[in-house]
């Protein structure tokens, strides 16, 4: 580790003196990109994170956001939290534990806030699905996120998968934890009083992590998978459980005055972020820190990022019950310092290792001034399409196929909350509390952005929400993992910039309020930079619990709602084919859209909502039919079945009327056919007809379980 020389001037002309060893290390960690968001933070201003829903928004571990209230009975208002993260770099090189300790991460971050969690997304991107390599990264990563999720008893509930070549170098783990708190038992990451105690609990402090925050924010060299396996962390998901377990306890008992997960930067982020958002100091003997290793060094101590561990500020009189609770559990229990005046103090073996403003260390980090380069649209150029040909090979592409390889090995049910499964367009998850259903999104699409960074990302905020509506609910807010290369490329940093305002403007059309999130840069290898990637979780709500299904019931009136458009950017179509073309224009009005679909979804004469997306109408048709339901539709041309413009929506139903009615002036409403009871898609396109039956459906979506069972 090396700070550089010109922090490194900055640094000494602030402390009046050349910083320690210790100090150094510490500086570089939380002034580098993944801590101080030096190159994206002047970006984050796009976003809007302010509503009536809002308890907590953007600068603590998760965000908190207030539930309507549909049973009128709680004396207490509901809150969810939302937190997202990334561990991109770590789960390139050893994908098993990279992947684990990301859900393990986000999971304290949940605790700190006094939430417990319910759900976890993982959104996945890998390179191309041919390569061995990739096969390899991805059977690690869900492994990993399977093993801690299942073990900690946190159902993974939803997420996605997708594959580019230009991932092959950097896969990108994005994960999302969604947690129930109310109002009384809310706590967040700012010291409340000079003189109250800093508690650690958890596991023991060991040497594994040290320098994740620096690794992270960095190119992935050649040699990374060996060279830079000491940066990785290792869980323990196990003890996250006891953690998770006497976190409820010490928040029941009104023991915890703030609280700060050890996770990017150690025991030093931690702790120096914790008082210097309250405006406090600390002072903190680092002997006292429970250790796992022996001779460990100050550095060392201060820096690594062994798992499973919290810093709690507690009031002196309550660490003794505090430590019994911890005890109960077999945590570690450490009293490491206290809250204080000034500035933040390390102290090792009687000598002052650390001893700097924490304003400075935890926020000091000047931000990076770069240039850009706007990205351009490519020139159409489509080629002649072969109906048949082109609907098998779109309806069989691993981003498109069926994911159930993958969520299959997550406990997608355990706490009993989870009302729709994985599988359909979003989760839907019973918050009995409040009498309302939560539903949830996550993704992106990388050859959207890929395509065109401002309106792909305009588009994955959309997508997101027509997910929710689908199952008849309204978004309520949004967190956010922006992924990018490396920014000191101008045509880099170019797409990135796109992204951000992409879904900055969408959010704000939608109403739906950004909360929080996370930023990755940098994943950037010798195979080149990452698509541009606007990872988002959104969270809507509804009355009650039922959804209606993505399947067809086999009884009513096929109705595609939404506008269409005639262009096939970013489309997997072009990516099975060949060619190039613009992106889809997105509707004008997505708000007005979403808000309809909610409404007609929840209708009683509606019988199944299925959102339109990747593959467009050929994948969604597809996803529709069942052994027991199938239908008979017509399309006009290849293109209306091909191109991918979200917010749009196939209704079965029983009134088209009704549906009719409802979207007059909001969006165009086309009745494409009849559902059918013969589990056949008979499909007519501009005179080519397909016969395609549920049997042939499943082979061709289940390309992931076959080559990887």
């Amino acid at each position: 580790m090396s700070l550089p020389d010109s922090d490194r001037e900055l640094v000494t002309a602030e402390l009046g003196r050349d910083p320690t060893s210790t100090e150094a290390a510490l500086f570089e960690n939380l002034w580098s990109e993944h801590c101080a968001y030096r190159s994206s933070r002047p970006l984050l201003s796009a976003f809007s994170s302010e509503g009536d829903q809002v308890v907590v928004g953007p600068g603590d571990d998760a965000a908190v956001v207030r539930l309507p209230d549909n049973d009128g009975e709680s004396d207490s208002e509901t809150y969810v939290t939302m937190g997202i993260e990334s561990h991109n770099h770590p789960s390139y090189v050893d994908p098993y534990d990279g992947a684990a300790t990301g859900v393990g991460g986000i999971v304290r971050d949940t605790l700190s806030m006094g939430a417990y969690p319910i759900a976890l997304t993982d959104s996945l991107y890998f390179g191309g699905f041919d390569r061995e390599h990739t096969r390899y990264l991805l059977d690690g990563v869900v492994e990993g996120i399977a093993d801690y999720g299942n073990a900690i008893g946190v159902p993974t509930v939803g997420g996605s998968v997708e594959f580019h070549d230009d991932y092959e170098g950097n896969p990108l783990v994005n994960v999302a934890c969604v947690g129930l708190v109310d109002e009384e038992r809310l706590v967040t990451a700012e010291a409340q009083a000079a003189g109250n105690k800093l508690v650690l609990v958890g596991n023991a402090t060991g040497r594994d992590g040290l320098g994740g925050a620096s690794f992270a924010s960095e190119d992935l060299a050649e040699d990374a998978e060996t060279e830079d396996r000491p940066a990785v962390q290792v869980g323990d998901p196990y003890s996250e459980k006891l953690l998770i377990e006497a976190n409820e306890d010490l928040i029941d008992a009104g023991l915890i005055q703030s609280a700060r997960d050890l996770g990017a930067a150690g025991l030093g982020g931690a702790s120096s972020e914790l008082v210097a958002k309250g405006g406090f100091g600390a002072r903190i003997d680092l002997d006292r820190v429970h250790q796992r290793e022996p001779n460990m060094n100050p550095l060392e101590i201060v820096l690594a990022e062994s798992q499973e561990r919290m810093c709690y500020e507690v009031r002196p009189e309550d660490v003794d019950a505090v430590a019994d609770i911890a005890e109960r559990y077999d945590l570690g229990c450490s009293v490491i310092g206290e809250v204080s005046e000034g500035n933040y103090v390390c102290r090792f073996n009687s000598e002052t290792v650390v001893d700097v403003p924490p304003e400075f260390l935890a926020d000091g980090a000047p931000m990076n001034d770069l240039d850009s380069v706007e990205p351009t649209q490519p020139e159409p150029d489509r080629p002649d399409v072969d109906v048949e040909s082109a609907f098998e090979a779109v309806v069989s592409a691993p981003n498109t196929a069926s994911k159930r390889w993958v969520y299959r090995q997550y406990d997608h049910e355990v706490g009993a909350r989870t009302a729709l499964l994985p599988g359909d367009d979003a989760a839907v998850l019973a918050i009995r509390e409040a009498g309302t259903g939560l539903t949830i999104s996550a993704g992106a699409v990388p050859a959207w952005t890929d395509c065109a960074p401002y309106d792909g990302a305009r588009a994955v905020a959309l997508e997101n929400a027509t997910n929710l509506a689908a199952k008849g609910a309204t978004p309520l807010a949004a967190v956010d993992c922006l992924n990018g290369g490396n920014p000191e490329k101008p045509d880099v940093y170019g797409g990135f910039k796109g992204i951000v305002d992409g879904l900055a403007d969408m959010c704000r059309d939608l109403s739906v309020p950004v909360v929080g999130g996370n930023v990755s840069l940098y994943n950037d290898s010798v195979a080149g930079p990452i698509p541009p990637t606007p990872t988002l979780a959104m969270v809507g709500a509804k009355e009650g619990y039922d959804a209606p299904p993505a399947a067809f019931d086999g009884e009513g009136t096929v109705l595609l709602v939404g506008d269409e458009s005639d262009a096939l950017g970013g489309s997997e179509l072009l990516a099975q084919v060949g060619g190039s073309d613009r992106f889809p224009t997105l509707p004008e009005n997505a708000s007005d859209v979403v808000t309809t679909l909610a409404s007609v979804a929840d209708a009683d004469p509606t019988l199944a909502v299925h959102d339109v997306s990747n593959g467009g109408l050929a994948v969604a048709l597809a996803e529709m039919v069942t052994a027991e339901s199938g239908a008979d539709v017509a399309v006009e041309d290849p293109v209306a079945l091909f191109e991918e413009t979200p917010g749009r929506a196939i209704v079965e139903t029983t009134d088209p009327d009704a549906v009719e009615e409802a979207f007059d002036g909001v969006a165009p409403v086309t009745t494409l056919g009849e559902a059918t009871e013969d589990g056949t898609l008979s499909l007519s396109v501009d005179g080519t007809k397909l016969a395609v039956d549920a049997e042939t459906i499943a082979s061709l979506r289940d390309v992931l379980a076959t080559e990887l069972d």
